[in-house]
Formats: C-alpha cells, sequence, structure tokens
C-alpha cells in the first residue's frame, strides 16, 4: 500500500496547516542532533504528523541532553548542527508538508562552566550593578551585602583552593572575572572586592540571592518582563518564525514569569497571529487557563490527567489508599502533601522565603508562609489576587485574620511584592507536589504525574466529557499529551499500573525494610515490565525516588548504607498477572483513541507511536527509536502482531486522518451507551462524521459478566469501521473481519467491539 505523503516536486506542493493536527516531540542532543532528525523526516511525515516538536535548540550548556540551560539566546546550538542545520531540517520537512515547534525558555539561563559561555552574566560578575547587563536578572544586591552569592564551591570557602590567573580567578574547571584593579590584592581581600562571593554549595539553601528555577541554582531567573531584555533574549528566536522556520512557539515554564499575561501578549505581537504558542501550565482540577492569554492553550498535562483518570477503577483506587496507609504508616495525601509543601519552603526554598518575609516585615512573616504552604494552585496572576477562601481559613487559624488581611493587602498594593510572592508559589507547588509528595504517597504511581491529583486519581466518564466539550468551545487548538520529557513514567507505564486499580488485592506482596519503597519497586517494576536492561533502568528510578521522596535519604544528605540496598527491591523485572494483561492492553490502546480522536492537538513523543515503556528521566530522555519496519509492514497488509503494533496501526491511523480530513476533528458530542455495562464504554463523535469508542475498567467488566444487553444508540447515518493502517479512510474494510462493515441504530456494544477494546468509524 502506498505511503500517504511521497516527495513532491516542489514545497508548494504539500501546504503546511497554520495550526498543527499533530505534532512529534524529538529530544534533540548532541547525539541526535538536527542531521538525525532530518532522516527520519519522510518516516514522521507518513505516519501522519503534521508538525515536529522541537526541545530547546538555543546554545546550552557543553554536552547538555535537554537544551534548558540556555547560555546564548542569539545562536542555535553548534553542537546539533547550527543554525545551517536547523534551517536544512526545517527544508527538509517543509519538502514533506510537515512545520517545526520550537520549545523556548524564556524564564531562566545557565550558569554553566565556564562561566564565560553566559556572556550578560560574565559581564555581572565583572562590572556589578553598574553592568548594562545587570537588569538581566533578579538580583538582591542588598541581601547579599552588595555581592551575588555563587554557590559552586565544594566546601566552604576556606578549605578550596582558589587561585588568581591573570584577569580571572580560578577555581578547578572554573573561571571568574575579576573587578578591575583588584587582581593584585591579597585573597581575603580579593575576595571581599568582588561583585560575588563565591561560597559552598549549601549556602543556596538560606543564603542565594538571586531567582533561580525552583531549587536549581545552576538556573538563574531572567527578567523577560524589562522590555530590552525580552528583545535581546527573542531575538534569534522571532527571526525563525519570521523567516517561516518555525510554525509554532511551546512556552516552557510560564509560571516562572513575573507576568505571564504581559509577556505572552507581548510575544503574540512580535510573532504575529499565525504562530501557534502554547504554554506549559500546570493546571489544578477545578483550575481553568486564564480566558485572556492570547495563547491556543496548554501544552496538555490537564488532558493527561484526565485520559489517566479515565482508566483508573475508583473504588480501587480508594482501597489501594487504604491499604497503603496500613503498611506503611504514612499520612493520607492531603496531610502528605501539606508537609512536604512545609518542608520544602522552610528548607529547599528557605532563601526565596526569607526574601518575601523581609518584604513583608516580621509581623507578616508567618502569615506570608503560611499563605504559601496553603495556595491551592499553582500561583495567583496580577489583577487576580483575590486569595482562595480554603487558603486564607487555613492561613488565618494559624496566624490570626489580621495578619492574613494585611498581607492581601500588601499583595493588592505591591507589585513587585505580587510577583515573587507568585513565583515564589509555582516554585513551592513544584518542588513539594512533583518532586516530593508525588514521589512519597505511591498507593497507585500512575496517579502521581505532573497535573495529576493522587487523592483523587479517577475521573468518571461524565467528567471526561464535560472537560472535552469545554475544550473544544474554548480550546479547540490547545495541546495535548500523555507522554513526555516530563512524565515521571511514560503513558504505557502508567496503562500497566493503572489496571492494579482493577485488582488491589496483587498489592498484598509488597514488604521489606522500607515498605513505603517497596510499594513503589513493586509498581514500578510491573510497569516497565520485562524490557531490555529492565533491572539497572528500575535501580536507577527507585534511587531517583528514594532521594526526591527525602523520607530516608535525599540530594543534599544521602544516606549511604540506606541507598546501597535499594537496588536490592529491583532485581528482578515483574511481568503483570495473566488476569491483568488484558486490561494493560485495554488501557494502553483506550488511552492512545482518547487522547488521538479527542479535542486539541495531540502530540506524540518520540517513540511513543508503539509501545513505549520508560521511567523517569533521564531514562525517558534517551535517543529515539523509529519503528519504520513495524509500520511498512502495517502499510503492506500485515495484520499487528501484538499490542505494540497495534498501538502503531491506531495512532497512524488516527494521525493520518487528522492531517488529511482535519473537518472531522470539530465539536464534540458524547455518546452514551445503555444497558448494565453502559459505565464501562467511553464514546462520542468529533465533526460531521467521526465516531469513536473505548473500553474502560475491562478487568471489572469481564468479572461482572460482560458487555451483556449493552447498546450503543448511534447518531444517525451509516457508520463503516476503519481499518487502522489504511492511508486512505475513504475505502476501508471492516475494522474487525467477523462483525458486520457497517452499522446503524442501537447495535450491542459486544457487536461493535468483537474481541476489541477499542473502535473507529466513519459516517458514510
Amino acid at each position: 500500500m502506498s505511503q500517504p505523503h511521497a516527495t513532491p516536486e516542489s514545497e508548494s506542493e504539500v501546504p503546511t496547516p497554520v495550526t498543527p493536527t499533530s505534532t512529534y516531540r524529538l529530544q534533540l542532543r548532541p547525539e541526535f542532533p538536527f542531521a538525525a532528525a532530518e532522516a527520519a523526516v519522510p518516516y514522521l511525515a507518513s505516519l501522519g504528523v503534521s508538525h515536529l516538536h522541537l526541545s530547546p535548540v538555543l546554545e546550552a550548556a557543553p554536552g547538555s541532553t535537554h537544551g534548558y540551560d540556555v547560555t546564548d539566546h542569539s545562536r542555535v546550538r553548534a553542537e546539533l548542527g547550527g543554525e545551517p542545520g536547523l534551517r536544512a531540517l526545517a527544508g527538509a520537512a517543509r519538502a514533506h508538508g510537515l512545520g517545526l515547534v520550537l520549545d523556548i525558555v524564556p524564564n531562566h539561563m545557565a550558569v554553566p562552566t565556564p562561566l564565560r559561555l553566559n556572556r550578560p552574566l560574565w559581564e555581572v560578575l565583572r562590572c556589578g550593578p553598574a553592568s548594562p547587563y545587570a537588569r538581566w536578572f533578579d538580583i538582591d544586591w542588598e541581601a547579599g551585602g552588595g555581592q551575588l552569592l555563587l554557590p559552586v564551591l565544594a566546601g566552604p570557602v576556606e578549605t578550596c583552593e582558589l587561585e588568581v590567573d591573570g584577569e580571572v580567578l580560578r577555581y578547578g574547571d572554573q573561571r571568574f572575572p575579576l573587578r578591575e584593579g583588584t587582581s593584585g590584592l591579597a585573597l581575603p581581600e580579593l575576595l571581599a572586592a568582588q561583585w560575588y562571593r563565591p561560597a559552598w554549595w549549601r549556602e543556596a539553601r538560606t543564603s542565594l540571592n538571586y531567582r533561580r528555577f525552583f531549587t536549581i541554582s545552576d538556573l538563574i531567573g531572567v527578567r523577560v518582563e524589562d522590555p530590552e531584555v525580552f528583545t535581546a533574549t527573542h531575538a534569534k528566536v522571532l527571526e525563525l518564525v519570521r523567516d517561516g522556520v518555525v510554525d509554532g512557539l511551546r512556552i516552557d515554564h510560564v509560571d516562572g514569569l513575573a507576568d505571564p499575561e504581559e509577556y505572552l501578549r507581548r510575544l503574540r505581537a512580535a510573532a504575529g497571529d499565525g504562530c501557534w504558542v502554547v504554554v506549559e501550565k500546570i493546571l489544578a482540577r477545578e483550575e481553568r487557563l486564564p480566558s485572556g492569554w492570547p495563547v491556543a492553550g496548554t501544552t496538555g498535562y490537564d488532558a493527561l490527567h484526565r485520559v489517566d483518570g479515565v482508566f483508573t477503577d475508583p473504588e480501587g483506587a480508594a482501597e489501594l489508599a487504604a491499604r497503603y496507609g496500613q503498611s506503611t504508616g504514612l499520612p493520607p495525601w492531603p496531610e502528605a502533601a501539606g508537609a512536604a509543601a512545609r518542608e520544602v519552603l522552610t528548607g529547599d526554598l528557605a532563601a526565596e522565603l526569607g526574601a518575601l518575609e523581609r518584604q513583608a516585615g516580621p509581623e507578616l512573616a508567618s502569615a506570608v508562609r503560611e499563605l504559601l504552604i496553603a495556595y491551592p494552585v499553582y500561583r495567583p496572576y496580577p489583577g487576580e489576587i483575590d486569595l482562595p477562601p480554603r487558603a486564607v481559613e487555613q492561613a488565618a487559624a494559624l496566624t490570626g485574620p489580621g495578619a492574613v488581611a494585611a498581607v492581601r493587602e500588601l499583595l493588592l498594593r505591591d507589585p513587585a511584592f505580587a510577583a515573587r510572592f507568585a513565583q515564589t508559589s509555582a516554585a513551592l507547588r513544584a518542588k513539594s507536589l512533583e518532586d516530593r509528595a508525588f514521589y512519597r504517597y505511591a498507593p497507585l504511581l500512575s496517579a502521581t504525574e505532573v497535573g495529576g491529583e493522587p487523592g483523587r486519581p479517577a475521573v468518571a466518564p461524565a467528567e471526561f466529557h464535560a472537560y472535552c466539550a469545554d475544550l473544544a468551545r474554548q480550546w479547540p487548538a490547545t495541546g495535548t499529551v500523555l507522554s513526555t520529557h516530563d512524565t515521571k513514567r511514560s503513558a504505557d507505564v502508567r496503562a500497566r499500573i493503572a489496571a492494579l486499580s482493577q485488582a488491589p488485592e496483587l498489592m498484598d506482596g509488597p514488604a521489606g525494610p522500607d515498605p513505603q519503597l517497596a510499594w513503589v519497586a513493586r509498581q514500578t517494576a510491573l510497569g516497565l515490565g520485562r524490557v531490555p536492561e529492565a533491572a539497572p533502568r528500575l535501580a536507577d528510578a527507585l534511587l531517583k525516588a528514594a532521594r526526591e521522596a527525602a523520607l530516608r535519604t535525599s540530594w543534599t544528605d544521602p544516606d549511604e548504607e540506606y541507598e546501597a540496598g535499594v537496588a536490592g527491591y529491583a532485581r528482578t523485572p515483574l511481568d503483570l498477572p495473566a488476569e491483568l494483561a488484558g486490561a494493560a492492553r485495554a488501557n494502553l490502546l483506550g488511552m492512545t483513541l482518547l487522547h488521538l480522536a479527542m479535542p486539541g492537538v495531540p502530540e506524540v513523543y518520540q517513540g511513543a507511536e508503539t509501545e513505549y515503556r520508560a521511567l523517569v528521566d533521564p531514562d525517558n530522555r534517551r535517543p529515539a527509536h523509529f519503528p519504520t519496519g513495524a509500520l511498512t509492514r502495517l502499510d503492506a497488509g500485515a495484520a499487528p502482531q501484538d499490542p505494540a503494533e497495534e498501538k502503531l496501526s491506531l495512532t497512524a491511523a488516527l494521525l493520518r486522518l487528522r492531517r488529511e480530513r482535519p473537518e472531522l476533528f470539530r465539536g464534540y458530542t458524547p455518546v452514551l451507551a445503555q444497558g448494565a455495562a453502559a459505565d464501562h464504554l467511553v464514546a462520542f463523535t468529533r465533526g460531521p462524521g467521526l465516531l469513536v469508542a473505548a473500553t474502560r475498567l475491562s478487568h471489572r467488566l469481564a468479572a461482572s459478566g460482560g458487555w451483556r444487553d449493552t447498546r450503543l444508540p448511534l447518531p444517525p447515518g451509516t457508520w463503516t469501521p476503519l481499518t487502522p493502517t489504511s492511508p486512505d479512510p475513504s475505502h476501508t474494510p471492516p475494522l474487525h473481519p467477523d462483525s458486520p462493515a457497517s452499522h446503524s441504530g442501537s447495535p450491542d456494544v459486544a457487536t461493535l467491539l468483537a474481541d476489541h477494546p477499542v473502535g473507529i468509524w466513519l459516517r458514510r
């Protein structure tokens, strides 16, 4: 069967849609540069995506495997092939009808080794507040006694070898610029005379006086709210947009900015209305993206939570939570989250908290602290300072209503304090939830994902439908994802773990000297399964989980004896019990179907078009492997041989349908089943003639007697099954050879989904 995208004679023969129909994320790194991405273009075009989504491409710290540690905004990264390589990739993509979306990093830059790579920071260290680059960074010179704290030393300064070498100060591989006229001073006087103070890395926790990314002192915050800084840091990216090299932008960590809406309005004005823009914004379950933001939507973690939740059994999740509490003695989710927030704010973020307390004054310090801990979402925004009643009540109970009211007044009248409060709140939510509580609270690990709510992981079909209908009305071009470079477990690992919510009794086994780690280890092993290098990959993920949880060890204070035993929990890879293998397959295919058919612009993470089992980074950032041979066989008419090929077949069918017939993916209408097992089916229509249906909680369904009398009242018309691998959706044989070629009326679900957990139909 012919491929849907042949190389054209001219670029104009294969137009690229202005708004992506789908994106495909590629993790660029020195081992996978622009040239490697260019070589993959024909395959990715045949898969059906419309745009390639590239990880950050601007100059970064040498050897960076992710690109978020930007050192120079004016240059495309040389290690990836430089600007010629990027433009060549864009040309090859365009020739196959594909566009490019860039991930950009406005919030921070690297504090690299060598420091000279970050010229603006180097000049600030050399010239201090008088440097024209001093406005680039959030630095509290007064708090540092006129010096910028640089927490880069391995120990106290008196134990480190610092030497003057010409006009620089040398420490190992690092170099620091010397203030003019100070090179001849004795070392103590020389250090006191600089605009910076080299310090033990542990001092960052309490004494840091520059804004950073979360708790990472190697990433210094950038003041893009300053128009000159915005212009300087966005000139190259905007040039690429104007030249047609780039069609869209993903804005990393928008909550780190002083005023996200102001930034986005400036970006929209500079990039033009034709540039597709989405923001990495983590929304709580009841939270909505501010309607005034000039963007297409989020990067999709809100969709991830809803799709995952549909395939989570609420009763089983509750039973797992009870079993977990009994076996570990650890508190339930609200208490775990609150304890983590207090620990992180008063520990890891003590410097940031101290800066806010100094601004507020000693009489309001405790109210500031308690409001940050109680704040239920990532952050407030300028003009939206009204504090949530729950946060006010919780803080007032500990500090008094008068102090809380005074902090609210301060937030209203002092924009600088309000901005820093919001930025600190965002860092606190991320570090205390994503990077601590989500690793501690382990009844069901599939629920501890970015944007998730572990205390309430299940999403009812009605809630999913309401969410999708809202997307179709308000944010039809928002991004949606299931796996990303930041997910702790890929979607297919989570699909396997979520199956445990249908059989919680299978978690009776975890035991050992650390029962919490035993729960994490067993679920992670079942989720990963018997894949290549499973044991060392599992061991690395468990060690990271133990350090992030900070219950028995941590990154800053590792317990070597305890950590030596962590690998013992990862010796034997595990297969899911046979009775759950079918449920895992149904979850895998059902999640894929809903993601690719629901409203929004779906993103496929590199390699995740087939079964993709990955754990937390760096495991999920390994070089991509593309199933080109399997797709060729499927396109030639071969039947899928396993769930991996079933997923590939399903993915290609929906991506191609999105690209060739975008009118089918407008609007959203739930189709509700009727009968004893109606709650086990999620079905909806899109556009003028697309119907999809997915089985949920299939293990529970089988135990209750199957579909029985359950029927699906179809919208008017004749509905024909779509063969997943057919590039031409206008002529398709039935999806299941034993089922009728078309349906109308109110057919039995057992007939519609004969021996298959998902289905796609087109109306004639």
